[in-house]
């Protein structure tokens, strides 16, 4: 058995979010009325969390970065980090300036840093969402969680909506109390397209994944669509969407904003909204967020305590 931990679940207090929450957009009100009077920085360092391989990700984050370094006036530099959990650390080092996070890595930067979320792209289907996926070969014979009993499950890591707290929801819905104890075996793929290659090459028989990559993988490789069955879905959660560091300059933090809502609107732009798969930027808040903290709260974490770290 591979990846076994053990973390202390209890109830979030959504109160507290709700508090967190206008305490928050209060406090970006402030700052932009009244920006930092401090010497302009000359580069800004922007972290990825590792939703797909390296290579693609810089594929897909670099002509952004182009633009914005020539439209903001700081170079931009990408940081693909190893892991999810990287992303939190170097926001606390003052490695990164801003990272695009995920669902749940961006609602625990939330509540432990106090970041704030600027805007994440809009797809070409108009949506900047996306869901969680539980998935499963469809020769498998797998169509419920008492099927899954000594069966090989892969996760994504643990610091994800679709590839953590999707399953754990859904293995409380089929009455699995110990998934520990329930699969033959389990482990972190570290990646959405990892974890569903394992599941189509039969390496696990089941895994957690986000809608999004899949459906990408399955418009390069028809063997998606042909061969794997979705067993479950989560709700709408926000896309991978740009956060800044707490203390930021308020300036810089502006006009990273406003460049962002305004893309679109030439070719240079349009370029690199495509290789995102995307046709703008929307505007992202902390109350995005809220249904993140309800799903995880589903499943008694509290994000205010919540070990996120793979032993």
């Amino acid at each position: 058995m591979r990846a076994r931990s053990k973390r202390p679940w209890r109830s979030a207090s959504l109160a507290f979010i709700s508090l967190f929450v206008l305490w928050t957009i209060g406090c970006g009100d402030r700052e932009a009325a009244n920006p930092v009077n401090v010497e302009a920085p000359q580069s800004f360092r922007l972290g990825l969390i590792p939703e797909r391989n390296l290579f693609h990700q810089m594929d897909r984050y670099e002509p952004l970065a182009a633009y914005l370094s020539t439209r903001v006036g700081v170079k931009v530099e990408l940081k693909v980090l190893p892991r999810y959990a990287d992303v939190i650390d170097g926001f606390v080092s003052s490695d990164l300036d801003g990272a695009f996070l995920g669902s749940l890595g961006g609602a625990l930067a939330l509540v432990r840093l106090g970041v704030e979320p600027l805007a994440r792209p809009e797809r070409t289907d108009g949506t900047s969402t996306y869901r969680g996926l539980i998935i499963v070969r469809k020769d498998s014979g797998i169509a419920t969680g008492a099927d899954m009993k000594g069966k090989r499950f892969v996760f994504v890591d643990t610091m994800t909506t679709a590839g953590w707290l999707l399953p754990l929801h859904y293995f409380k819905d089929q009455g699995v109390d110990d998934y520990r104890s329930w699969f033959k075996e389990f482990y972190f793929a570290g990646t959405h397209d990892g974890a569903i290659v394992d599941v189509l090459e039969g390496r696990a028989d089941v895994g957690g994944a986000k809608s999004t990559v899949f459906d990408a993988l399955a418009n390069d490789d028809p063997r998606i669509s042909k061969e794997l069955s979705i067993l479950a879905k989560s709700p709408e959660v926000p896309a991978n969407g740009l956060f800044v560091r707490k203390g930021i300059d308020g300036t810089l933090k502006n006009r990273l904003k406003l460049v962002l809502l305004g893309m679109g609107q030439d070719e240079e732009s349009k370029k690199a909204l495509s290789a995102l798969g995307a046709s703008k930027f929307v505007e992202s808040t902390p109350q995005d967020y809220k249904t993140v903290f309800e799903f995880a709260e589903s499943v008694d974490i509290d994000l205010k305590t919540y070990d996120y770290m793979i032993d």
